[in-house]
């Protein structure tokens, strides 16, 4: 599978560049400190998954300020969108990933699943970690049904490099699409071999489903793991089940120490949060 290279842009005040690599379509808008700057290399970061229906809170308003700005309260390092549009017609042909890019000061990395009102929809990725390369597996949808995939961005942590992945199943009620497409996924992952995995998104079934037995025997639910409570995720004015998971490999240098639902209803789902923490 080609992977793409992304290169930082120095950033001019007011002003985001957004660029397209290997025939798929990214933006980046973050410049990171000078190397002359010397950091402590962090002991623990955070993980958002976040569906964030193009933008469209409960109230019908698309309003990205919002969700840039639970994305900064949350303290995310990463997070995995799905749900993003670029150039349709329904957002004024607007690039949600890059304006939210310029809101949080991250890098974003989109990836187009299918064409749709004269531009593209389909998942991203938001980073404070430099973007080393990534790529998007298109899901073979065995019955008819929108577009999905798998958006892959290898990130360059405090001591070597994770594989973040941002994904969204289809919703279909048999769920034979959602079965196949996690069989992409573990498809993909020998490609990846000695590299941790974090694998978020919008899995469109519950905890008792066979996708989410399936997934389990290959990942950690975070979840699981550091949440409590139910961590409802949908609807986000009344939510009555969880959907949206974070989902970590076995071989991770790092643990979930904590997973949290924060409210909100800058979009019809709620956003997950996990804590990680080095060994």
């Amino acid at each position: 599978m080609k992977y793409t290279t992304v290169t930082t842009l120095k950033m001019v005040v007011g002003l985001s560049w957004v660029l397209g690599w290997g025939g798929l379509t990214g933006c980046s808008v973050h410049n990171p400190a000078s190397p002359a700057a010397v950091t402590p290399a962090p002991k623990s970061f955070r993980v958002m998954s976040y569906n964030i229906h193009h933008g469209e809170g409960m109230d019908g308003k698309v309003d990205l300020q919002r969700i840039a700005d639970l994305i900064q309260a949350e303290g995310a390092d990463l997070v995995a969108l799905q749900e993003v549009d670029k150039g349709t017609q329904r957002t004024d042909r607007r690039d949600l990933g890059a304006e939210l890019a310029a809101l949080t000061g991250m890098t974003c990395v989109f990836s187009n699943n299918f064409h749709y009102q004269g531009g593209e929809y389909g998942n991203a990725v938001l980073s404070r970690f430099p973007v080393k390369r990534w790529t998007n597996r298109h899901f073979q949808m065995l019955k008819p049904a929108e577009p999905r995939g798998l958006l892959q961005v290898v990130v360059d942590l405090p001591g070597g490099e994770m594989v973040f992945m941002s994904t969204h199943l289809d919703f279909s009620g048999d769920g034979v699409n959602r079965w196949s497409s996690v069989g992409e996924i573990e498809a993909v992952l020998p490609q990846y071999a000695g590299l941790p995995v974090i694998l978020c998104g919008d899995f469109n079934d519950v905890p008792t489903s066979r996708v989410y037995r399936r997934l389990s025997e290959t990942f950690d639910d975070t979840w699981v793991r550091a949440g409590a409570g139910d961590g409802f995720t949908i609807a986000a004015n009344r939510p009555n089940k969880r959907i949206d998971y974070i989902w970590v490999s076995r071989n991770a240098p790092f643990t979930p120490v904590k997973a949290w639902v924060p409210s909100s209803l800058a979009s019809d789902h709620l956003p997950v949060v996990a804590e990680f923490q080095f060994h």
